[in-house]
């Protein structure tokens, strides 16, 4: 008697060759992200740490967790986070828990409210520190 080997069958496909949906259980993101074609006019609230190298104008509320701002972003907004990291321009208000940092071509035209600031050669700020213990 003679036996064909079964086929193994691939746990993300179906029966019919098709991708299975995907289990629903947890997200592998780690930083949600904000591309550089989106322009978001609002208030922009995140509970995870976020990433935008696209335009935001409004407000942004990631009050438990960290931003950056890429170095094509155009932020025309109040931010409070936890910390944030500026490589692209920010224009208003920034309310850090932690720190903010502004690095080699960032730029911040506003009042910054922080325990900790620091800005590398080629960073630029036009505003009124105030530090928050």
């Amino acid at each position: 008697m003679a036996y064909e080997a079964a086929a193994t069958l691939d746990p993300r496909q179906t029966m019919n060759g098709a991708p299975a949906a995907r289990p629903k259980a947890e997200e592998r993101r780690v930083t949600a992200w904000v591309g550089k074609s989106v322009i978001f006019k609002g208030t922009l609230t995140s509970s995870e740490d976020m990433t935008i190298d696209g335009r935001v104008e409004g407000s942004i509320e990631i009050k438990d967790n960290t931003l950056t701002v890429g170095p094509d972003a155009d932020i025309q907004a109040d931010i409070v986070a936890r910390g944030v990291t500026i490589f692209g321009s920010v224009s208003g208000k920034i309310t850090a828990q932690d720190k903010v940092e502004i690095c080699d071509g960032g730029s911040v035209e506003g009042n910054i409210k922080t325990a900790r600031l620091a800005m590398a050669d080629g960073g630029w700020l036009k505003g009124r520190v105030e530090r928050e213990s």
